[in-house]
């Protein structure tokens, strides 16, 4: 019975994501963003190239699904009518690249996007007609297949679109719980068996959940003038190992 709640894993590892799923939930809702490119890279030093990115998919989609359906008043659904057939077509194109990911270019891909959302130059403003969101909801789905959490992106468009901040959070919390629900859609279709990790993966919603509340609660005044900045470390220390990974599978 623990074997198949394991489900390979160890007992450390497993107990380990979800505290960390907690922890980065936390975080996000103290700090507003990056936990999920923490938990990504904390996901990809302890599980094989071909898990990461699925099981990260449902973890977050369980997290953002919570923040939309609390907030669903506030969404912009004309957005996201414009910026789901974007999407639709981003993971329709991933999909066909996808099975042809060797595992030291999976490694690579999130490390060098870690390190550019670290250290890299601040977004350029994004074209925010029509076509501007159609190619956001396509571009960020692509992405997301390869380096999974994209929501850096996606909200940095979208706080260019709104100006009140419940319907930034809202319309975000949305947009990106469809972009999950794609993701793990391209990846079953591809063969990945997303039922035999629902133990894990239920206690990484919970953990986040839990985290999610406390972090609105207890950490929503903290100042994070020096910690963005040990986050930084931290994750570039993360992509470093990333990059010697895929350079030993390589």
């Amino acid at each position: 019975m623990t074997e198949l709640f394991l489900n390979g894993l160890s007992p450390f590892v497993f107990w380990l994501l979800v505290l960390t799923a907690g922890f980065t939930s936390l975080f996000t809702a103290s700090f507003g963003a990056g936990g999920g490119v923490m938990l990504l890279g904390v996901m990809a030093q302890v599980l094989p190239p071909q898990l990461i990115i699925p099981l990260h998919g449902v973890a977050q989609l369980g997290s953002n699904a919570g923040r939309a359906a609390m907030s669903w008043r506030h969404i912009d659904w004309r957005l996201i009518g414009l910026f789901l057939p974007g999407a639709i077509v981003g993971a329709l194109l991933g999909q066909l690249v996808l099975e042809a990911l060797d595992p030291s270019v999976m490694y690579l891909s999130i490390a060098l996007f870690i390190l550019f959302l670290c250290w890299g130059p601040k977004l350029p403003k994004l074209v925010l007609g029509k076509f501007g969101t159609l190619m956001a909801g396509a571009m960020t789905t692509f992405l997301t297949l390869f380096v999974g959490a994209t929501g850096p992106l996606v909200a940095a468009f979208i706080k260019q679109v709104f100006v009140d901040r419940f319907r930034t959070v809202a319309t975000f919390a949305t947009a990106m719980s469809l972009q999950h629900v794609l993701k793990i859609a391209v990846f079953e279709q591809a063969g990945f068996p997303i039922g035999s990790w629902m133990p894990l993966l239920l206690c990484m919603v919970v953990s986040g959940a839990i985290g999610t509340w406390f972090g609105l609660k207890v950490l929503k005044r903290v100042s994070d003038k020096h910690f963005h900045h040990i986050f930084n470390i931290i994750l570039s220390l993360l992509a470093v190992r990333l990059i010697w990974q895929a350079w030993l599978a390589y």
